[in-house]
């Protein structure tokens, strides 16, 4: 199992068996509301939330052709959530690529910031920018 599923399937999980100790309990209504707090936790720390991630050679020479920003990330990242959902439907106009999927975004990453995996990391223009505002980016998406 890929490690960007590890945290929502641990979330799940622990749902689960919240609910089941609630159900062994007689409370029906108390196992469906915890179930469904800890999905609601667990979507946003998986990967469904994010665009379609691209490797990082495709999105650069995608970036290239179009000149559309490139947006590395990970799941998990509550930095990189905070970025997605600030910059809403313009999201899909950036070339996403998740780092622990490839492992050449994630050496492009390491390039950037001395070693480290920081992101989200967004590269416009060639330029590689840190944990950017979400709002400078969604000027950059205009």
């Amino acid at each position: 199992m890929p490690r960007r599923w590890i945290l929502p399937i641990l979330f799940l999980v622990l749902g689960i068996a919240a609910a089941a100790r609630q159900i062994a309990q007689g409370s029906v209504g108390g196992a469906v509301v915890l179930l469904l707090l800890f999905l609601v936790l667990a979507v946003p720390l998986s990967p469904l939330p994010f665009p379609k991630s691209v490797s990082a050679a495709e999105a650069q020479r995608r970036s290239q052709e179009d000149g559309r920003p490139i947006v590395y990330w990970r799941p998990g990242c509550r930095y990189c959530l905070r970025l997605r959902t600030r910059l809403g439907g313009k999201a899909r106009r950036a070339h996403w690529v998740d780092i622990w999927r490839d492992p050449e975004g994630a050496a492009a990453v390491r390039a950037v910031t001395g070693g480290d995996e920081t992101v989200p990391t967004v590269v416009v223009a060639g330029t590689p920018h840190v944990n950017p505002d979400p709002r400078w980016v969604r000027t950059q998406l205009s």
